[in-house]
């Protein structure tokens, strides 16, 4: 009897390279393929139905590839599994934690903070974080790249106190790297507009999106480039993350990384001192270490304050300070980040 070959968390290395899109296509979609992958079908009792249907599993298999096998507990299973937890509601846990809509400033605009302006560019992302402060954004009307950005760069060019774009989302590097130069061809006609950063987990999920196009065009553009990546756990650092973090700095590009402090993926100093290890060694600088954004279905990730200090106090015990990011909550209509 002739039998399928099991399933693979990783492509064929056999294979030509495949194109961080057929790559993004083959995510796994399947709470219970990727239980089985895992050797963890037993944790599908606690797979949560309601909550998969409203913010489906998204994880590509380069990153479940990181994940330890039989582990329940594993870091960055956590980070992605629809668990029933989600399914709990819980006083003081809304929509939108961070008043995203109230700073609307344009189609896919936020304009929260003075000389900087975010915009939405997608609501597209390679990897569902269940923790995420925009799952219940409203993308289908708020999306800075529909009608070739023209809203978006009409906000921006009429207000010559921003000196910043923030590209976000979704994530920006979801999008081709086509429609990302349409954007910054008309970028480069604001002359105010100094910096671009860009906020992405994409080179640490699918450290394949960091190609030679992507890398051509960050190097061109004109402004300074800053690239916010998003990392939680060491475990998400490995060689081809690595490597992809190194190729973005030596296009020219200041590399820093924001964490979300978790309960169960890196609420313990020792944990939190090995990722800005990892991260200062692919060229990385920690940069913002936050306090959970109180949405709706994310309570169970949630450190209390009073232990989000203490574990920071700890860090800064045992790590050089350019290395401790910075213990900050964002609280909605609040003029900045605000450290804790």
């Amino acid at each position: 009897m002739i039998t399928a070959p099991p399933p693979s968390l990783q492509p064929d290395a056999a294979a030509s390279p495949a194109r961080w899109q057929t790559l993004w296509r083959d995510a796994i979609r399947d709470p219970a393929e990727l239980l089985a992958l895992l050797d963890l079908p037993a944790l599908s009792a606690r797979v949560s139905a309601d909550a998969t249907a409203q913010f489906p599993l998204r994880v590509p298999r380069g990153f479940a590839a990181r994940m330890r096998r039989g582990d329940p507990h594993d870091p960055l299973l956590r980070q992605v599994l629809p668990l029933d937890d989600e399914d709990r509601v819980v006083p003081g846990f809304g929509l939108d934690a961070v008043g995203d809509a109230d700073a609307r400033g344009g189609s896919g605009v936020i304009h929260k903070y003075d000389g900087r302006a975010l915009l939405v560019a997608t609501g597209s992302c390679a990897v569902h974080c269940r923790y995420c402060f925009r799952r219940h954004f409203p993308y289908g009307q708020e999306t800075a790249a529909a009608g070739q950005w023209r809203e978006a760069l009409d906000y921006l060019a009429a207000d010559t106190g921003i000196h910043e774009v923030l590209l976000s989302g979704g994530d920006p590097l979801s999008l081709a790297t086509a429609k990302l130069e349409e954007f910054t061809r008309g970028l480069a006609r604001l002359g105010h507009v100094r910096r671009l950063r860009l906020h992405t987990r994409l080179p640490i999920v699918l450290p394949e999106r960091v190609d030679e196009p992507l890398l051509a065009w960050l190097s061109a553009l004109p402004q300074r480039v800053v690239v916010v990546v998003h990392a939680n756990h060491a475990n998400e650092i490995d060689a081809p993350v690595a490597a992809a973090l190194r190729r973005l700095q030596q296009a020219g590009a200041t590399l820093l990384n924001q964490a979300v402090l978790l309960r169960g993926v890196n609420d313990e100093a020792g944990t939190l001192a090995d990722l800005s290890e990892a991260l200062f060694e692919a060229g990385v600088l920690p940069y913002y270490l936050h306090q959970l954004d109180r949405v709706a279905g994310t309570a169970h990730f949630e450190v209390p304050e009073n232990r989000s200090r203490a574990l920071h106090a700890a860090l800064a015990a045992r790590l050089p300070g350019y290395l401790v990011p910075r213990l900050v909550r964002e609280v909605a209509g609040a003029p900045a980040k605000l450290p804790l």
